[in-house]
């Protein structure tokens, strides 16, 4: 059941790992306020109406084209491995507090001192229980 476990771990936390570093463009087309067209990875389809800009040599009378682009873009994690060596006043002062005090939740002790521990117990020639007829009930 452990081993089981820890391979859906580790099947999750690959995933997550994999997700936070992919990246990707969605591609909208919009004509006017309503959405035509959505794309991921490739370009969104138009709706056709594109006006190309006529050009008159007497007068050139340009109009904003209907239609939009929008391009979003959702970049992913490029290093997976932090760098620890830009770090402010406030994020070192935290870092040694939080090490400080979990070093302080486990205290280190020194083994009880054992006066005889260098000298053997003496030899039973009989139990004294027995012999006496004491027993602990």
């Amino acid at each position: 059941m452990k081993k089981v476990f820890c391979k859906i771990v580790a099947s999750i936390l690959a995933v997550l790992v994999l997700f936070s570093t992919l990246s990707f463009t969605v591609d909208q087309h919009f004509c006017g306020n309503f959405l035509v067209d959505s794309a991921v990875f490739t370009k969104a389809k138009t709706c056709g109406m594109e006006m190309n800009s006529a050009t008159s040599t007497e007068a050139s009378i340009t109009k904003k084209p209907c239609c939009t682009n929008k391009k979003v873009e959702v970049k992913g994690q490029d290093e997976l491995k932090q760098n620890f060596n830009n770090l402010d006043f406030q994020q070192q002062l935290f870092i040694t507090g939080f090490v400080y005090s979990f070093l302080q939740v486990f205290e280190f002790s020194e083994p009880d001192f054992i006066p005889f521990k260098d000298y053997s117990p003496p030899k039973l020639v009989c139990d004294i229980q027995l012999q006496d007829q004491v027993f602990l009930i």
